[in-house]
């Protein structure tokens, strides 16, 4: 029987069919980090069990850290440092593995945990966090779940899950010079709306997925959970394979070439049936901004705020205008015209070395620096990364050209790291999130590709224009 992708990860991780939509499935690795962790983990610990597999449970620290240079425990997010300080005590004492706050391995858990090798192809991966979906890029069967269940698979290595069904998104077409991953998923986004994905796996595949480096396969994966689908995937490749090769906790020696082995069959048969298909034409695909408060409020970067009148039935058309007097924007206006105050590069979705060298490209290129009045910071990913873009010169491009450098964390992601810049602040920002208050109460945040928001802080508003 002809199966996708998705069918054989599920099948090769169910260890027994609860009903004909549930399932028991094995869980090869969960990672925790410092919001929420000390509670999984305290749990345990108070009702007296162990973390059942201490090797493949894993912990940093992410959210509400600090990012500024000379960082320690304490937090700009009140009762921050009590969370840091409850998760490595239980970390410590759980047995499991901690990336603290000067771990030189510390960052992002999406980002570290395919830069370390703890995410692989193949194997399933779950974390208290909506982003776990970005593991899909490497193949990997991941999801996002609460604390509580969280401490049950620490406990038996197992959750029950509900199995969705399957969507393919297929991309056609050759990718324009200026547009990138997040420009794919944004556009995907528009096309099917922010609950599109509801009750899917979403498998993006054609011949543009296949020519995305591994990292930007990331990005697009990290954003299946704004198409509200339980996760995304990509087949793995030998970019997959040479990308794993030689990571901290990936297989060595005959166990690598095993893995290799599997790995090469974790595509979907050729005439395997989805329960929805979707292609996409990116020929003529622009960059892309959003101009409101969901991801799915998306524009070409010349293209103008729509009018309640082009929405396709009344609610849509009441959400829109909700959305339009939340960011201060017109409808009819260009996004253009619209000054800039801040722009922010990092988070889960764009912060790994080749995001922070295309915005180092640009910046480059143009000689352009960031607009007087904007304030700009980029915060990479993880500590390699930071180290391996240190090592490349691109933090002076950074600072030469106007924008903070930072430590590893979410940062301004969203609010819960207690950074804002404050209510009316319009933001670039290569975050997946633009929700009301998502950085801060009353922040605007539009979502843009890393070079978008370079040249968006360069120009002094909103611009995805390369060129300019």
């Amino acid at each position: 029987m002809a199966m996708t992708l998705f069918d054989k990860l599920w099948q090769e991780h169910e260890v027994v069919a609860l009903s004909e939509r549930q399932s028991l499935l094995y869980v090869d690795r969960i990672f925790l980090h410092e919001r929420t962790g000390s509670v999984a983990l305290n749990g345990l610990l108070e009702n007296g069990r162990a973390v059942r597999r201490q090797q493949h449970a894993f912990c940093t620290m992410d959210h509400i850290v600090d990012t500024r240079p000379g960082r320690n425990d304490d937090t700009l997010m009140p009762s921050g440092r009590d969370f840091i300080v409850a998760t490595r005590s239980a970390a410590r004492e759980t047995g499991i593995q901690l990336f603290d706050i000067q771990d030189p391995d510390q960052g992002i858990v999406h980002v570290i945990s395919p830069e370390l090798g703890i995410a692989l192809p193949g194997l399933s991966l779950i974390c208290p966090d909506s982003h776990t979906c970005t593991l899909g890029g490497l193949g990997a069967l991941a999801w996002g779940v609460g604390f509580t269940e969280a401490e049950h698979a620490l406990a038996t290595s197992t959750l029950r899950v509900t199995r969705p069904q399957t969507m393919l998104v297929r991309f056609v077409g050759k990718m324009a010079k200026h547009v990138t991953a997040k420009d794919l998923i944004l556009y995907t986004i528009r096309s099917l709306s922010a609950s599109g994905g509801a009750g899917y796996a979403i498998e993006f595949a054609g011949p543009a997925i296949l020519a995305l480096p591994v990292e930007s396969r990331l990005t697009l994966c990290n954003m299946a959970t704004e198409l509200s689908a339980f996760t995304g995937l990509i087949a793995p490749d030998e970019q997959v394979i040479d990308y794993c090769r030689g990571r901290q906790f990936a297989p060595k020696g005959s166990a690598w070439e095993a893995a290799i082995r599997h790995w090469q069959t974790l595509q979907s048969d050729a005439d395997a049936l989805f329960d929805s298909e979707l292609q996409i034409d990116i020929d003529s695909l622009k960059p892309q901004l959003t101009w409101g408060t969901s991801p799915q409020h998306c524009i070409d970067w010349d293209g103008e705020i729509p009018r309640a009148g082009e929405a396709p039935d009344e609610a849509t058309a009441v959400s829109w205008q909700q959305a339009q007097a939340y960011m201060g924007v017109a409808a009819g206006h260009r996004l253009s015209d619209y000054r800039l105050d801040a722009a922010f590069i990092g988070s889960c979705t764009n912060s790994r070395l080749s995001d922070l060298r295309e915005v180092a490209d640009y910046l480059t290129q143009t000689g352009h620096r960031v607009a007087q009045g904007v304030k700009a910071l980029c915060v990479p990913g993880s500590g390699g990364v930071k180290r391996a873009a240190e090592a490349e010169g691109i933090d002076a491009i950074f600072r030469q050209a106007g924008f903070e450098w930072r430590e590893p964390g979410c940062s301004m992601c969203f609010f819960a790291g207690g950074e804002s810049l404050g209510e009316g602040v319009r933001v670039a920002s290569t975050t997946n999130r633009n929700f009301q208050g998502r950085q801060g109460l009353g922040v605007r945040t539009h979502l843009g590709s890393p070079a978008s928001v370079a040249a968006s802080a360069c120009a002094g508003h909103l611009l995805a224009d390369m060129t300019s």
